[in-house]
This record gives C-alpha cells, sequence and structure tokens, in this order.
C-alpha cells in the first residue's frame, strides 16, 4: 500500500516543502530511505519504528517498507522528517487513512518512546505552510509558540505521536497555539546598559545618535580605556524598535541556532559581538550545510567588531558584499542559500599597535611605518563602507567625575522621530526605509543641498582626495544630520559635521 504525507527540511532561513511517501509490500524484513537523506535522516527509521511501538500501535514485522523523500534531487537533513514519516507508514499499514493527512504540513522529531522533540526553523516551516495554503500544521508543543507568532496559519502543539494520531483522526483535537501580539511583547532590554552612564565623550555620543539615526556604520578610534566598547553596547538602546517584518525576519535566522526554541517573535534587536579570532565562515555563515554566520545573527540589529585589526584580512573583506546587498550569498555545487545580513556594523580600534598614540598621558613609541602597517590591515574598499570615523580621546579625571548625559530613552525618542521622517520619505513600501540604505537615485532625489553645502562639499572631495564612495556616505550622514534637526534642505553644517566624522580620511600623519 502506498501512503503520503507532507514534511519540510530547512533550506537557507526558508523551509522546503518534502513530499514524504512510504510503499509497504511482502518480503524480508528491512526498511529503506531514499532520497538524497543525510545521516540524521536515514536514522529515523529507526526512531519511528519504536516510538510506533511504545506509542501502543503494531505493523506487521515481515515487510518491506520503501521511505521515498521527494524531490530526489533536494538534499534533507535534521531530525524534521521523523514525526511525518511515522504517520506515513502508519498509513500504509492501515492504521490511518489517507484522507486524515491532507492538507496537513506535518514536522518533528521522535524519542523512542513515541514523545515528540522540538527541532529548528519552526518558523518558516509555518511560514512554509501557509505560502503552500495548508489548512494547519503540526509541531512540537516547545514549538508552537514561535511558529503560531506568524499569526496566517493555525499551529498543532503536540507532544507525541498518539496525541498526533488523536488530532489528526478527529478523537481529541488539540487547540491551535495562541501567543501574544507583537505590541505586547517588551521591545526594550531592561537589563540594557543605559547612555546616561557614560562620562564624557559628547562627540562620540553624537556620532552613536547619528548612526543609531540613519543605520550607519561606524568606526571609534581611540586609545584603550577610553570608553569605546561602553558606548558599542549602548547602541541598542536608543535604536528603534522592531516592527512587525523585521521581527519574524531575525526569528527565522536565530531560530536555526538556538539551543532552545524561542517561544515567541523576538521584539528586541540583535548585538552580536563576535570574537577576533572567529573564523570566516563564523562571520559570514557557511559550512557543509550552511548556517547563517554572525553577519547574519546580527540582520536588524547591531554587528560590534570590537579591535578590528585583529579581525583576518579576509573576514573583513568578506563583510562587503553584506554591507552593500544587506544579505550573505553562499554557493554550493547543487544550490544557493541567500542569508539576510542587513545590520549597522559597529567597530573599534586603537590608534597605533600599543593603542597610545595621542594620549597625553602615555607616550607612544610606535614609528610611522608600523602604525601604517597596523591601520593597513583595514582595507580602503572596507573603510569607504563605514560612513563615521569617529575617534574617542581619553578622558581627563575632571570629565570622568562629570555629571551623567542624556539617559538612552530621550535620545531614542530623536532617533525615532529621525526615523520616522525616512519612513515617510520612502514610503512604507520600501525594504530598507533608512538613509544609509539609499539607493542612487534616492541621493539624487532627497540630498538637496543649498550653495554654501555643495562649495563646501566640492572643497573637500578636492583637498582631502575622497573617494566617490566616501562623498555618497557624506551625503548620507549629511541627510540624516539634517532628519534630526527635521529639515528638508540640507546646509553647510550638515555637511561639515558629515566631513568631520570621516577622521580616517581627514588624518595627516604626525
Amino acid at each position: 500500500m502506498l501512503s503520503k504525507s507532507l514534511g519540510a527540511t530547512p533550506w537557507g532561513v526558508d523551509a522546503r516543502p518534502v513530499q514524504v511517501e512510504v510503499d509497504v509490500h511482502n518480503g524480508l524484513p528491512q526498511t529503506h530511505i531514499v532520497g538524497l537523506a543525510d545521516a540524521s535522516v536515514k536514522e529515523s527509521r529507526e526512531r519511528v519504528r519504536s516510538a510506533i511501538k511504545n506509542s501502543g500501535y503494531q505493523v506487521p514485522a515481515a515487510r518491506v517498507v520503501v521511505i521515498n523523500l521527494a524531490p530526489a534531487d533536494l538534499r534533507k537533513e535534521g531530525n524534521h522528517l521523523d514525526l511525518a514519516i511515522a504517520l506515513a507508514v502508519l498509513v500504509a499499514h492501515g492504521e490511518l487513512p489517507q484522507e486524515f493527512l491532507e492538507g496537513r504540513l506535518v514536522c518533528g522529531e521522535l524519542g523512542l518512546d513515541g514523545g515528540v522533540r522540538p527541532v529548528r526553523g519552526a518558523l518558516a516551516i509555518a511560514d512554509l505552510a501557509r505560502r503552500e495554503g495548508l489548512r494547519e500544521v503540526l509541531l512540537p508543543a516547545a514549538n508552537a509558540g514561535e511558529a503560531a507568532a506568524l499569526g496566517t496559519i493555525p499551529v498543532v502543539p503536540v507532544r507525541s505521536l498518539a496525541e498526533a494520531l488523536h488530532h489528526v483522526e478527529g478523537q481529541e483535537s488539540i487547540k491551535p497555539a495562541e501567543v501574544p501580539p507583537l505590541s505586547a511583547c517588551s521591545r526594550v532590554d531592561p537589563e540594557a546598559p543605559d547612555l546616561s552612564e557614560v562620562r564624557g565623550q559628547e562627540a562620540a555620543k553624537r556620532a552613536l545618535e547619528v548612526a543609531a539615526s540613519g543605520g550607519h556604520n561606524l568606526l571609534f578610534i581611540g586609545p584603550p580605556g577610553s570608553g569605546k566598547t561602553m558606548l558599542a553596547r549602548r547602541l541598542p538602546g536608543i535604536l528603534p524598535p522592531l516592527n512587525l517584518a523585521e521581527s519574524i525576519a531575525v526569528t527565522k535566522v536565530h531560530s536555526l541556532v538556538a539551543d532552545e526554541p524561542p517561544s515567541r517573535l523576538t521584539a528586541t534587536r540583535p548585538f552580536r559581538s563576535p570574537h577576533p579570532g572567529t573564523s570566516t565562515a563564523g562571520i559570514i555563515g557557511g559550512g557543509a550545510i550552511p548556517r547563517p554566520g554572525e553577519a547574519s545573527l546580527a540582520h536588524g540589529g547591531v554587528l560590534f567588531l570590537d579591535e578590528l585589526p585583529e579581525f583576518r584580512r579576509d573576514t573583513l573583506e568578506a563583510l562587503r558584499q553584506p554591507l552593500e546587498e544587506g544579505q550573505v550569498t553562499v554557493v554550493r555545487t547543487r544550490a544557493r542559500f541567500d542569508f539576510p545580513a542587513r545590520f549597522a556594523l559597529l567597530a573599534s580600534m586603537n590608534p597605533c599597535p600599543c593603542g597610545h598614540r595621542g594620549d597625553p598621558r602615555h607616550e607612544c613609541r610606535c614609528t610611522p611605518p608600523l602604525i601604517e602597517r597596523y591601520r593597513s590591515r583595514i582595507s580602503g574598499p572596507l573603510l569607504d563602507r563605514i560612513d563615521l570615523h569617529v575617534e574617542v580621546p581619553a578622558l581627563s579625571l575632571q570629565e570622568l567625575k562629570g555629571p551623567p548625559g542624556e539617559s538612552s530613552e530621550d535620545v531614542a525618542q530623536r532617533v525615532l522621530t529621525a526615523r520616522q521622517r525616512q519612513r515617510q520619505r520612502f514610503g512604507v513600501r520600501s525594504p530598507t526605509p533608512i538613509n544609509a540604505a539609499m539607493a542612487p537615485e534616492e541621493i539624487q532625489r532627497f540630498c538637496n543641498l543649498d550653495p554654501d553645502a555643495r562649495r563646501l562639499l566640492d572643497g573637500a572631495f578636492e583637498r582631502l582626495k575622497l573617494s566617490a564612495r566616501a562623498v555618497t556616505r557624506i551625503l548620507k550622514v549629511a541627510r540624516t544630520i539634517a532628519d534630526l534637526a527635521q529639515r528638508d534642505d540640507i546646509v553647510a553644517g550638515d555637511v561639515a559635521e558629515a566631513i568631520q566624522y570621516r577622521s580616517l580620511d581627514r588624518r595627516v600623519d604626525r
């Protein structure tokens, strides 16, 4: 007898449908799984056999069971197909009518006792069921909260194979999972560090506000202990909250690597800070079975690279594509995987190898060639893609004893107002309505300079020998500064401040 059920397998940040076909006929007892299955999928035949027996069902032993996972040229991996295989096997043995599985997508790992264990990528599986027009999706109870947050298809939480069978037979229907809407979730981390804790460094705080308002990339340059990392860790606290589309995209990515399945949509923006020794695949993503790296895990949030020159050169160069395109593309022989990676790059570095260049309290003994070699670890094309280069000087004792500055809540309100202006300008249909993502035609349309601002930019281009990309970045930053001031036109002061944030373009070796 031939039976069918519908499962799914992860494919990048999405999921692909897998038709499970089971044929049972007389012969020496053996089970074959075909259809480009990896080792974890092939091992499911032992889990399924024990789960069916320990759930109180009996299937004839003297049978040949052939399990085909279609399409045959799609690689299947992971533990997602156990439950779909078990249900199809029971249908093939006459324990369950075939029509009970129609219109349902089934995913979950089976324990030997028949329990259903969580899988990765549940939100992508629910989204697949929505696209396929199915009536419901059966998922492990631990995954139901995450998948139900999509809100477009009933998600049935099952804890065992027996529960799944009773539900599809109609004996004991299970109520679909419900979760609170995103608006009811806390979008602010109560334990997030506050900007008011940073004493002094007003110029760096202003740069942080500009970066948050326009989604710009930012590089802090300063001696050890000047507060670069302290400032960086306060950026998420002034960013606007995630909207529904961003939250779904962020949750999809994190669901693929989370140790425990999330119970709801991610409501706060991610902040990722990988170690400089992290491999290129760890930062960009990849592997035999491609998984998202730190760049994709920072999607919708912040990727903080502390001690930027200590990262491998090839790793930093690999970041150029996601910085420009907002995604990471991993190509394999048989497939191409696209992972979202639209993040704000925040980096820090010392001014020289010893870190004391420009510090009046410490003597720098680094020679000019040594300093140049240190800075050359970061290529010009990568620096061009960083909108703001900001010096963070060492603070005096008087500055450290100064009064606290503005709170993150106050700064976040100005950032939100500037973001709302950008959303109105670019329209709700824009995938990334922020100044940092402006296309060339949008720069021409929205970056209107008054005559003084135009003369200032032209003079800076000649005097500082700026690249065309650096000029584009200056225009984007100036547009953000004008938005913070709630101006439609860009004035000379906006351009001057934007040029000031290009310290590595303005530097003169001393």
